[in-house]
C-alpha cells in the first residue's frame, strides 16, 4: 500500500514527540497539522506544574495524566491557531474522552499507528464523518 509521504513523515515525528513523555507504561505523541504546517504538538503527561510522574507505585496511571491529543488541542487554546479542518497524527488511537475533544475542536482527519484497546473513540469519530486512517508501524520504515 502506498501511503502519502506527508502522513508517513508526520507520524514519524509524532513518534519522536512520544519519546519526550515522562510516562513509563505508554508514551504517546501527537501532532496537529493544517495546510502542511504543524500548528500544535503534544505528548502524554502530567499538567503544567505537577510533578513529572505519571504512574503510582503499583504502575497504575494517575487520573490527572493528560493524553497526548488533549495536550495538543489544549495548547491550541492558548494560541491564535484553530484546529478546524486539521489533521491529527497520533501514535495511539484516541480513547472515548479524547475523541470528543477531537470532534469538538474541528479536526477532520485522524492518522494513527497503534490501536488502543477500546475502539469506541474511533467508531465515534468515524460516525461523525472524521476521516480515520491507520498506518501500521511496519509501513513507517
Amino acid at each position: 500500500m502506498n501511503h502519502n509521504k506527508f502522513d508517513l513523515a508526520y507520524l514519524k515525528m509524532a513518534k519522536e514527540w512520544a519519546k519526550l513523555s515522562y510516562c513509563e507504561r505508554k508514551k504517546v505523541g501527537a501532532l496537529i497539522v493544517k495546510d502542511r504546517m504543524i500548528i500544535s504538538d503534544g505528548y502524554n503527561g502530567t499538567p503544567s506544574g505537577a510533578e513529572n510522574c505519571c504512574e503510582d507505585e503499583g504502575g497504575k496511571t494517575h487520573w490527572y495524566v493528560l493524553h497526548a491529543e488533549a495536550n495538543a488541542i489544549l495548547k491550541l487554546a492558548s494560541s491564535t491557531q484553530s484546529a478546524k479542518g486539521a489533521t491529527l497524527y497520533l501514535t495511539l488511537s484516541p480513547c472515548k474522552e479524547c475523541s470528543k475533544l477531537i470532534l469538538q475542536s474541528g479536526i477532520k482527519r485522524l492518522v494513527y499507528i497503534d490501536q488502543y484497546s477500546d475502539t469506541e473513540g474511533l467508531e465515534f469519530l468515524e460516525n461523525a464523518q472524521v476521516e480515520v486512517l491507520q498506518i501500521k508501524e511496519e509501513n513507517l520504515k
